[in-house]
């Protein structure tokens, strides 16, 4: 399926937050630093106010930067990035441990118990998420979660759907979370589950319990072991991290 092209606004406002997050870990923006001001980079870069805004809080997102109302963004302290990312993953890591046997047993229910309206909001919730695989950001994350809530719902168990609710979209990690990554990685991370939540439809839709549930398996693993990876690192103090073909 090809994916929809991204706005202009999105791939300027990566390509700004790309050069930025260059030059801070260069050393061109050393820690307390401040950033150009919105105006400086409006004029730098041709662009919005809001594409900027936009870029700065992809790099905010990553921990690269905080912003002091009234004062300017400035650049964050290699120790204190750290200790943000560590607890971010440690975190994450606990809930992908948590909702693994949950989601589990979701994906073989659904296989087995879907009904024709459920299986085609799954396909579409899928056909979604590959459309923004160049987006990225909110539109592919929130995707990401109404695919696995489509899937919950086919089980036709309310206690799916409540799980689902309360931890709402804290239960997907965004593909901004591989620290110091530019896009064309994190891309490469989001066709990567595009190609896992395949296999997950496929195998709901050709009814096949076993598959549904081993194919759910590998993608809740394959994400604990990336963030289990990046969670050494970042406690082994390196900023080397993998790349998601490597997990």
């Amino acid at each position: 399926m090809k994916s929809a092209a991204p706005r202009k606004a999105d791939t300027r406002a990566r390509a700004i937050a790309d050069d930025l997050r260059r030059a801070i870990l260069s050393g061109d923006f050393a820690p307390g630093d401040k950033l150009p001001s919105e105006a400086q980079l409006t004029e730098t870069h041709g662009v919005s106010r809001t594409v900027v805004r936009e870029a700065i809080a992809t790099l905010r997102l990553d921990g690269l930067v905080e912003a002091h109302q009234g004062a300017g963004v400035f650049v964050l302290d290699l120790a204190r990035r750290r200790s943000t990312e560590t607890a971010w993953l440690a975190s994450t890591l606990e809930l992908l441990e948590f909702r693994t046997p949950l989601e589990v047993a979701a994906a073989g229910l659904a296989a087995v118990r879907r009904s024709p309206v459920q299986e085609e909001r799954i396909l579409d919730r899928h056909a979604a998420l590959c459309q923004h695989v160049d987006a990225g950001g909110d539109a592919f994350r929130d995707d990401d979660y109404r695919l696995h809530y489509a899937i919950a719902e086919a089980t036709n168990n309310g206690q799916f759907t409540d799980f689902m609710r309360r931890v709402g979209e804290a239960l997907v990690p965004p593909s901004s979370f591989i620290p110091h990554s530019d896009e064309e990685t994190r891309r490469d991370y989001r066709i990567l589950l595009i190609k896992e939540h395949e296999a997950i439809v496929r195998a709901i839709s050709a009814s096949d319990k076993d598959a549904a549930e081993e194919a759910m398996m590998a993608h809740l693993i394959g994400s604990q072991d990336r963030h289990r990876a990046l969670l050494h690192s970042q406690r082994l103090g390196q900023v080397a991290v993998p790349t998601p073909a490597a997990s």
